[in-house]
């Protein structure tokens, strides 16, 4: 797939504007604390290769994901990364915990970085799974920043996604509600956060999915109607390290890609994909027909199931801001961010609204959803009564 993926990746680069500011980096990367929480996924795990460049003295890794941990561990002891020998450590922790609170409180940091999310359409189902996805992005935001209200860190960055710009699913109206919490506290600390394009490849992406359906001789299946913008794991942890460190405090990231040009649809992907693998596409018109295909009868052919896409929260494209938004993109050869205004949000009484929710045994996922509506007015949900994971 080297030449597939050459060729999908080519539309940005950051290297330029990593170039550019690499004094800016060093100074004020060199020789600092770093808390890196959600640090073993796609993105955290990219960021954390990007930050070692730099040498912090201490690097400490927070994540539910202790098969994570291990492997990102691995991977950075079996290269050059950690060969000046700093300060490096990992924690098998829940940001909600106390005992993450024993975490934060170990240390000074300079640098607080926080990657933690439900970051996919599907975390949309009901009212148990919206609780769960509402208490990692909202609830783990609030604690995070009151955390740093006490113990200011000189940067703190947590990232968002190009699905908080005219969200029309909970997980992007969540990311949404996340940044004004952020941007509340932009007079208090330096903050930032960046919104993004869907990490080609990423631990539980639906092209990851394509590997292993691949390997399991498993059909493909994907939506033909659904285009998005799409980087590389790399570049993932290029533009949060630029998002952390360049800008103003209440900056919000985004990488510079066009709308009309940049954007792909994932049944072009899927195409290139098998025809990469040495594969003829066959299409076929249901799930069922795909999972009866017989591979041995047909080794030359794959395979794959194009649907219309019918699922609660799904947009047919996505966007990086909105045109009410303050939004530059000179200043960067990469990057673009917007300028916001003062937000003022009280954290108790999100709390208490969504706790009210969660604890009526009555309550719906519509109840939850006003609730958002409260503070992401501009959030309009698309409800179709069907999920992800109804789906092959």
């Amino acid at each position: 797939m080297n030449q597939f993926k050459k060729d999908f990746y080519k539309k940005i680069s950051f290297e330029k504007d990593i170039s550019h500011n690499n004094n800016i980096l060093t100074n004020k990367i060199c020789n600092q604390n770093i808390l890196v929480i959600g640090g073993a996924g796609t993105i955290g795990s990219s960021y954390i290769k990007q930050i070692l460049k730099y040498k912090p003295s201490k690097i400490t890794v927070v994540d539910i994901n202790e098969n994570g941990l291990t492997e990102l561990t691995r991977d950075l002891r079996s290269s050059n990364l950690l060969d000046y020998n700093p300060e490096y450590i990992t924690y098998p922790v829940n940001l909600l915990s106390d005992t993450f609170d024993k975490v934060f409180d170990s240390e000074t940091w300079q640098v607080v970085a926080n990657f933690s999310a439900h970051k996919h359409v599907r975390s949309e189902k009901d009212k148990i799974s919206v609780e769960a996805l509402i208490k990692n992005n909202v609830y783990g935001a609030i604690k995070l920043l009151n955390l740093c209200e006490q113990n200011p860190p000189k940067f703190f960055f947590s990232v968002s996604t190009d699905k908080a710009a005219n969200p029309v699913n909970i997980m992007g109206a969540s990311k949404s509600l996340m940044e004004k919490l952020i941007l509340s506290k932009k007079n208090n600390f330096r903050v930032s956060t960046a919104r993004f394009a869907n990490v080609a490849f990423s631990n539980g992406s639906l092209l990851d999915g394509f590997i292993y359906r691949l390997n399991k001789k498993q059909p493909l299946s994907c939506p033909s109607d659904i285009k998005r913008f799409f980087v590389t794991p790399e570049q993932s942890g290029q533009i949060c390290l630029l998002a952390t460190f360049l800008g103003d405090t209440g900056n919000i990231f985004f990488p510079k890609l066009d709308f009309h040009k940049d954007q792909i649809y994932f049944k072009e992907i899927a195409l290139d994909f098998l025809k990469d693998n040495g594969f003829e596409p066959e299409l076929v018109q249901s799930e069922d027909e795909a999972k009866e295909f017989d591979f041995e009868k047909n080794p030359n052919n794959y395979p794959i199931y194009f649907f219309t896409t019918d699922t609660s929260g799904e947009k047919t494209y996505e966007e990086f801001f909105t045109e009410e938004e303050d939004y530059n993109i000179k200043t960067y050869n990469s990057l673009g961010f917007i300028n916001t205004s003062d937000i003022k949000i009280s954290f108790d009484s999100v709390g208490s609204d969504f706790d009210s929710v969660f604890s009526d045994a009555s309550s719906q996922k519509s109840d939850i959803i006003k609730v958002i509506k409260k503070y992401v007015p501009d959030f309009k949900h698309i409800e179709t009564g069907k999920h992800l994971d109804q789906k092959m």
